[in-house]
């Protein structure tokens, strides 16, 4: 059962109008479809996907390198190619970090016993890393290749480069 918001009356939940004065009961609201966060391709005219989707997705193929060549080759900014520069940065930037984890494992390694253990957790998590940033890579090419602005997940978090 539910109540009129207006006279108060107890009514029949199946009514679409209250039976006492007549007023038009809410119909319930759809949720709005969730888009998630890290998606922003709404945010690019589609005319500046299609065109430089070559461009885009060099960063995510070529590193340091694919961001450099990026800006190098077009002459006038473009959001969507900016976008997926600084994603391409952000895997670059923790490629750079792991790359310092296993540089500090390895001089720790000459320390007996500890050191090959921190050194063998080190390089573990290094090459776990560096197989999901690969993969992270493949992904975001093809999501560049649809016409998409996605955060490529796990570095979507990541707030620096916004």
């Amino acid at each position: 059962m539910k109540y009129c918001p207006k006279c108060g009356a107890q009514m029949d939940d199946s009514l679409s109008f209250c039976p006492s004065c007549g007023t038009p009961m809410a119909a319930p609201v759809a949720p709005a479809a969730v888009v998630p966060s890290t998606d922003h391709t709404a945010e690019f005219d589609p005319k500046d996907i299609s065109d430089n989707k070559g461009v885009a997705v060099l960063p995510y193929r070529l590193g340091f390198i694919g961001v450099l060549i990026a800006s190098i080759i077009l002459n006038a900014p473009s959001p969507y190619v900016e976008f997926h520069k600084r994603q391409g940065l952000k895997i670059c930037v923790t490629f750079l970090l792991i790359s310092v984890v296993l540089i500090v494992g390895a001089i720790i390694n000459i320390i007996p016993f500890l050191g090959w253990i921190i050194y063998g957790i080190a390089a573990l998590a290094g090459f776990v890393w560096i197989f999901i940033a690969f993969v992270l890579q493949i992904i975001a090419t093809i999501q560049v290749f649809k016409g998409k602005a996605k955060e490529p997940a796990i570095i979507s978090g990541l707030n620096f480069l916004k």
